[in-house]
């Protein structure tokens, strides 16, 4: 019995890191929403993104798409147009977040139902 609850313990300790490694990713308030808005999309210029999400700087939007970039989830892709066009679109990896984004869509639509009900 004594073995089951220490591999009950290590699987949990397993997915609390998966939690933790997870939102390490992800973490702030802007990184979700600028995910959201390129796999809505598929494609979304710098300024097209800085105008879905309410209260983001240039700065704070330009950090965030660098670091999504290095994590992987986002592409930036340099146009040859005159001015200079950028897109950003999630990466095959950045695809794999969808359904968490349709959850978490889903939940906060729901969410704000049931409190502006009571």
């Amino acid at each position: 019995m004594k073995c089951q609850t220490k591999d009950f313990r290590q699987e949990h300790k397993k997915e609390m890191r998966a939690v933790q490694d997870s939102m390490d990713v992800l973490n702030g308030k802007w990184k979700i929403p600028i995910i959201s808005s390129i796999c809505f999309y598929n494609k979304r210029r710098f300024s097209d993104i800085l105008n879905d999400i309410d209260g983001i700087s240039n700065r704070m939007l330009s950090k965030e798409l660098k670091e999504l970039e290095l994590n992987k989830l986002i592409k930036r892709t340099v146009l040859d147009t005159q001015p200079v066009t950028v897109e950003y679109q999630l990466t095959e990896h950045g695809l794999t977040l969808k359904t968490i984004i349709d959850n978490l869509t889903e939940w906060g639509i729901s969410h704000r139902k049931k409190i502006i009900e009571e």
